[in-house]
């Protein structure tokens, strides 16, 4: 894990160097505090080894909004214990209403509301799990924005509010993220780094969640999440705006604790790689991605991450 950690941190410091080479500003807003970054919701599907898709914290259009979101992930597990190979087939899917308020120049709160419909697929028939997920709240303050605009640095401090049901029985499983809701109050901390210069531009994202014991004495593991993604302007007028993106996504989570004890195969990482776009037309924008596992081995090698696709839908307020 620790060669993980310290290829992520590589990883982002690369990319701001090589951001610092570009030339030239990307969107030409026709008002900058309204093409600003905003923070995109991290815990769509639960919070543990699997399922807990970090779905990045980026975006350039439409900053201040209200709008949907498609969230579908895919994975493969072990049936069970005495079964070596992954045959269990696992869909984690979210839909979810979010948005974005300013509150003063520098300072705004970003909210979501997930609905959550997962299905596993058993030896004994489909199991389907079905409700309101867990409410997140954040904070955002930009702490630096230069003068041309070329660079600009986020952070954010927010809490996960334990909506969603906690199943117990299904923590037992081998992947315990199969559920609605951690059901613990989790409290995350964000950075945001943004470059952009003429037709291309860069964000560099990275944020840890801590994750407490929930009334059952579950506490899933912790979680770190890097990401880079670069942008390129296809096309772009007083209207509308098109843009292309491509970058790596990757997450690290510490082992789960069940009574104070820490549970076997709880714990992984993952590195994704994504293709995606980013479209405006007046105040609405569009956007979505999708991504595939570069590296995976989530569970002690139990789960293997297979795809991730997602699609939005923003209304500018």
């Amino acid at each position: 894990m620790k060669k993980i950690f310290f290829a992520g941190i590589s990883l982002l410091l690369f990319n701001i160097h090589q951001a610092k080479n570009i030339n030239d500003s990307l969107y030409i807003p026709r008002d900058e505090e309204n093409r600003t970054l905003f923070f995109d919701d991290d815990c769509d599907a639960c919070g543990c080894a699997a399922g807990n898709g970090s779905s990045g914290f980026e975006s350039l259009l439409n900053p201040q909004f209200i709008g949907i979101k498609y969230f579908a992930q895919h994975y493969k597990a072990k049936e069970n214990l005495f079964v070596k190979d992954l045959t269990q087939d696992q869909y984690f899917n979210t839909l979810q209403v979010w948005g974005k308020i300013p509150l003063t120049k520098k300072l705004s709160v970003y909210a979501s509301l997930p609905f959550q419909f997962h299905e596993k697929k058993t030896m004994q028939g489909d199991v389907n799990i079905n409700g309101i997920g867990d409410l997140n709240l954040m904070g955002i303050y930009r702490i630096i924005n230069s003068e041309d605009s070329f660079h600009q640095l986020n952070g954010g401090l927010g809490v996960k509010v334990p909506l969603g049901k906690f199943d117990v029985k299904g923590a037992s499983g081998v992947n315990p993220s199969f559920q609605l809701g951690t059901g613990s109050w989790d409290y995350q901390a964000a950075l945001n780094y943004k470059f952009q210069k003429n037709k291309l531009a860069v964000l560099v994202n990275t944020d840890y969640t801590v994750k407490t014991e929930n009334k059952k004495q579950y506490r899933f593991g912790n979680q770190w999440n890097y990401a880079a993604t670069g942008f390129y302007q296809i096309s772009g007028n007083e209207k509308t705006i098109f843009s292309a993106k491509a970058g790596l996504q990757g997450e690290v989570y510490d082992k789960n604790k069940q009574f104070d004890e820490v549970l076997p195969n709880t714990a992984g990482s993952a590195l994704y790689g994504k293709l995606g776009f980013e479209a405006s037309y007046k105040k609405f924008s569009l956007g979505g991605e999708v991504m595939l596992p570069a590296y995976s081995n989530l569970a002690g090698g139990d789960i293997e991450a297979k795809s991730r696709f997602s699609i939005f839908l923003n209304f500018g307020i």
